[in-house]
């Protein structure tokens, strides 16, 4: 490593993909904790991320929640510059825009295209601050550099890697198909200043016995002049980590099934919205073995007989209480309450509960209100300023305790919050409300089934047998996993040097 009298700049190396959901995200956070293991200071960077899951920051902000599972494997705390620019779609065609942790405005798909030159600076200005502190910055790029018609402006792949200077390494996943075309297209398509950026390739995801793709990579070289840095297998424990987006349900959605193994199972159904955020909220529930868990999906019913159903939270409350009717989600709801069922809100999902939910000011979109399921005694009116706020406290039923965040706008108020579900530590005031039948419950706080202790209780009091999951220490394990399985398959010393300065290798 440079001495630290000397002046230096820290090296950087940008994990570019041939499409989405190629695996750039968990890439990113299995080297970063292999190289934090060799004693190197990392940081991750996103210049530009499109995502309603996200965190909350150490610096009171909000940034993509693959950033801040990055910025655990390196072992510090995230912030709002490891992500500058953060899309939350709230549409098809529109989404909020989200710079350096603040809410900054709402743009369609075309007016954001306008704006993107103008945050080039902001996303340098971010990047610059990150490699002041760190031996390395490790960076993902969004989507696509293929993606030509998306070239002017931009910030989130090439157009940020030419002017930070960054050298680039394209990923391409084998297990959805094609990723010799998708890398010899994607460099075909490049500008010749872009290819000099590119300094070579990774194939993700392999299947098999790696060596059987040794004509795949001659072929890929050959036609692209990029050197293989390795081929990554299929790594099982990878699904332990939160994915970064919410196409990723898809995959994971499925309906129970009618034999005996899941009949001794707590069955908790959870409607997917079209609009979920913070859908890793779930992920310890789909960890423990006596759980059954059905992500619903739009069309199909919410099964009868479950113990619990759950409504997650929303970029769009209102938008997405429109969704979940024209689902006859309500209807199965409340057929679930009638006979004697219990159902959960968080966040958005606490607020379509209640008796109404207003927007006057247009916050989530057009100005507006609509009822809400009355199945507690609360309103809520989306006003005010955004609330992002780590925080700790008790499961007021259970005693058991609890931590997780705040991000939301709105305040929510009635009768049945003189039952609250949670007591907060950080300003000694209580959070959320129960019904008085005790079968309905919301509450603002994300995060809640990390808690161990939380999550025990609650799965005893739906009458199953908690196992003994440790999810955060898990999630170590499975980084600690990655970052083995990357160290055994890639040429990390290759990659290293490739980074350049402040890494270890220069003299």
């Amino acid at each position: 490593m440079s001495h630290p009298s000397l002046p230096r700049r820290a090296g950087a190396l940008m994990l570019q993909g041939t499409g989405s959901d190629v695996g750039k995200s968990l890439l990113v956070a299995g080297l970063a904790r292999a190289l934090t293991r060799r004693g190197l200071r990392v940081l991750p960077f996103k210049p530009q991320n499109m995502s309603n899951n996200a965190a909350v920051t150490a610096d009171g902000g909000e940034i993509g929640r693959a950033q801040a599972l990055q910025a655990r494997a390196c072992g510090v705390a995230p912030r709002t510059d490891m992500n500058p620019v953060l899309l939350k779609p709230q549409s098809e065609v529109g989404a909020q825009l989200v710079v350096q942790g603040r809410v900054r405005t709402t743009a369609d798909a075309r007016s954001y295209q306008r704006l993107k030159a103008g945050l080039l600076p902001v996303v340098l200005e971010s990047f610059e601050r990150l490699r002041a502190e760190a031996d390395i910055v490790l960076v993902e790029g969004a989507g696509s550099p293929a993606e030509i018609n998306l070239r002017t402006g931009d910030i989130a792949n090439m157009g940020f890697a030419l002017a930070a200077r960054v050298p680039v390494v394209v990923v391409g996943d084998i297990d959805r198909g094609g990723v010799i075309a998708s890398l010899v297209g994607t460099h075909a398509v490049l500008t010749p200043e872009e290819r000099a950026q590119i300094r070579g390739y990774i194939i993700n995801r392999f299947r098999g016995d790696p060596t059987l793709f040794a004509d795949g990579l001659t072929a890929i070289t050959s036609r692209t002049g990029w050197r293989a840095f390795g081929v990554v297998p299929w790594l099982n424990e990878a699904g332990r980590l939160p994915a970064e987006d919410a196409m990723s349900l898809g995959h994971h959605a499925r309906t129970p099934s009618r034999g005996g193994e899941d009949q001794n199972r707590v069955r908790i159904a959870v409607p997917l919205l079209s609009r979920i955020a913070n859908f890793d909220d779930f992920d310890p529930l789909a960890q423990e073995s006596g759980v059954s868990l059905t992500l619903v999906t739009p069309g199909q019913p919410i099964p009868a007989g479950s113990d619990l159903i759950v409504l997650p939270g929303t970029k769009t409350t209102l938008a997405d209480l429109a969704f979940l009717r024209a689902q006859g989600w309500d209807i199965d709801i409340l057929a679930h309450v009638r006979q004697g069922g219990r159902v959960w809100g968080i966040c958005g999902g606490y607020q379509m509960l209640g008796l109404r939910v207003d927007d006057p000011d247009g916050v989530e979109g057009p100005p507006g209100g609509a009822p809400g399921l009355g199945l507690l005694r609360v309103g809520t009116v989306l006003a005010g300023n955004k609330v992002l706020r780590e925080v700790t406290g008790i499961d007021v039923a259970t005693g058991a305790p609890v931590a997780g965040y705040e991000m939301h706008m709105g305040r929510t108020d009635g009768p049945d919050r003189v039952r609250p579900m949670l007591r907060l530590a950080n300003d000694a005031r209580d959070e959320g409300a129960v019904s008085a039948d005790h079968q309905v419950a919301g509450c603002y706080l994300h995060g809640l089934f990390r808690n161990d202790a939380f999550r025990a209780a609650t799965l005893a009091g739906l009458g199953g047998t908690p196992s003994s999951l440790a999810f955060e220490a898990g999630i170590e394990a499975a980084l600690d996993a990655l970052a083995d399985h990357l160290e055994s398959h890639l040429d990390v010393d290759a990659l290293l040097a490739t980074a350049g300065p402040g890494t270890g290798n220069d003299p």
